[in-house]
């Protein structure tokens, strides 16, 4: 049995991360995310509110089953029930962000190469079992394997293509809510002034009905643009940041593979850290005001 499959066998208490092995990412509130949102929102209404606009014509139970229960119908039609799910899954992680741990895995991929150096790939295998990153753990249990580079490269390309993919099918979801979720408020409106039209006799129904089937038209493009496409778009770039941290991955791996010397290593995947946030160094001493 491969060493790979021997780590995919290890209890689940066996993976916990040792001296060198990867820590966990820490997770905290995107404040971008929700940040946003409630900029965006104090924004639209906090203008609505200077002309004298009352909150409470802004509220509309119908006009929100409408937008909401027809932008969903119609989103469940044009996609399968089970990728539905993973986006609305994916939507919910969306108001967490991961914290960067690019330089970590950078320090640790050159740590690897010295140790690689020294004693052989095959000393890494214990460690690269523990590794808790899916990604990292099988793409140096197949260097442990001895499994040739090019096969290596393909193999975790491959996968990283598909992951990609899975992205993009998650985020297309809100897109199409997005393209849904405008039109339906519109029928919403319709069918409040269809409404309305029955009560031309009483013109201050009217004025009211008017004003109220309009808000299912407000839903429908601030669901849309407040909601649906912005999270496509945050899925997407997240998406980016994680391929690119792979691909560093994947270049740290085939790096060790081919015996490359760490300095020249952490060079070449410096280039994949160039935006993130560096240690802060401590200021040099001068030795002779210290003296004095």
């Amino acid at each position: 049995m491969s060493k790979l499959a021997e780590a995919k066998e290890q209890p689940a208490t066996a993976k916990q991360a040792g001296p060198t092995s990867e820590g966990k990412r820490r997770s905290k509130l995107d404040l971008s995310t929700l940040g946003g949102l409630g900029l965006a929102l104090l924004g639209i209404l906090g203008g609505y509110a200077l002309e004298h606009g009352r909150a409470g014509d802004l509220w509309g139970a119908s006009a929100a089953l409408i937008v909401l229960g027809g932008s969903i119908g119609a989103t469940l039609v044009a996609n399968p029930v089970g990728l539905v799910k993973r986006a609305a899954r994916r939507a919910s992680s969306l108001i967490f962000e991961y914290s960067d741990d690019s330089q970590e895995t950078l320090d640790r991929m050159v740590n690897y190469a010295m140790r690689a150096r020294k004693n052989g790939v095959v000393s890494l295998e214990q460690e690269a079992a523990e590794i808790q990153d899916p990604f990292l753990r099988k793409s140096m249990m197949l260097a442990v394997d001895g499994m040739d580079l090019h096969e290596i490269r393909a193999s975790m390309e491959l996968e990283m293509d598909a992951a990609e993919r899975r992205l993009e099918e998650e985020a297309k979801v809100f897109e199409i809510a997005g393209g849904f979720a405008p039109t339906i408020g519109i029928i919403g409106a319709v069918l409040g002034l269809i409404i309305v039209m029955g009560e031309l006799s009483d013109m201050n129904k009217v004025g009211k009905g008017i004003a109220a089937a309009f808000v299912a038209t407000i839903y429908g493009v601030g669901s849309a643009n407040l909601v649906f496409l912005p999270a496509a778009l945050k899925i997407k770039l997240r998406g980016a940041a994680e391929r690119e941290k792979r691909e560093m991955m994947l270049e740290g791996v085939c790096g060790i593979v081919e015996g490359m010397n760490p300095k020249m290593l952490r060079g070449k995947l410096e280039a994949f850290t160039a935006g993130a946030p560096e240690k802060p160094e401590e200021p040099a001493v001068d030795p002779q005001r210290t003296a004095a």
